[in-house]
């Protein structure tokens, strides 16, 4: 597996280098079971992406004038309040994230407050065993938190990543819990680390990724 790293200055950067990557080196294959079944992915085998200030603002890309917007400021903030952080799930929903990070989330936050920053086993993990037999599987699966020097940062795994209708919000959402929770600890807020073995575009949005990176 080829393994792709990128450093960013915030999640605007992350996107755009990501787009670049994924259009230039990502392996085009059809999909055999999964979401868009029968449809095409560009995707990398695996990516690492450190990005150093995830909280400038705004938390969505700033595209060129005439291509959509992928996530909206509202989109981010409804998804970290409504799926992020409840554990309802809407009709025709499978699940929520929050059915699982929710409770996780106070309880580090009380374990930080209560026994201090130096440990590593404060780790929100999402899914389960159960996951398997879903018809679409969480992607999101881990939320690393670790607080170095008074700094809390997010270390964060995705088993397959959209690259255009999941990657800003998800980050955005997550920037936003960081945030939360960093506040709730007293801590300064910190950096993202986000890797995946499947971040991926479907072929429908390949045309607009054109118009935005040189390949």
């Amino acid at each position: 597996m080829n393994v792709t790293d990128i450093i960013a200055r915030d999640l605007n950067d992350a996107w755009f280098q990501c787009l670049a990557e994924v259009m230039k080196h990502g392996r085009e294959y059809t999909i055999d079971k999964g979401s868009y079944e029968g449809s095409k992915r560009k995707e990398l085998d695996f990516i690492v992406a450190k990005i150093t200030n995830p909280g400038i603002r705004p938390l969505r890309p700033d595209t060129p004038i005439g291509v959509p917007v992928p996530a909206t400021d509202e989109d981010i903030q409804n998804y970290f309040v409504h799926y992020l952080m409840t554990e309802e799930v809407a009709e025709l929903e499978e699940y929520t994230y929050g059915q699982d990070i929710t409770k996780q989330v106070f309880e580090i936050i009380e374990r930080y407050n209560k026994h201090g920053h130096n440990t590593n086993q404060l780790c929100i993990t999402v899914g389960s065993s159960e996951s398997l037999w879903l018809e679409h599987s969480q992607c999101l699966r881990v939320i690393d938190t670790r607080i170095l020097d008074g700094v809390l940062n997010f270390v964060v795994y995705f088993r397959s990543w959209d690259l255009w209708a999941g990657f800003p919000t998800n980050l955005g959402g997550l920037q936003l819990l960081k945030e939360y929770m960093a506040d709730e600890i007293g801590v300064e807020d910190g950096e993202i680390i986000a890797c995946s073995k499947g971040l991926h575009l479907y072929d429908y949005a390949w045309e607009l990724a054109k118009t935005i990176v040189r390949i």
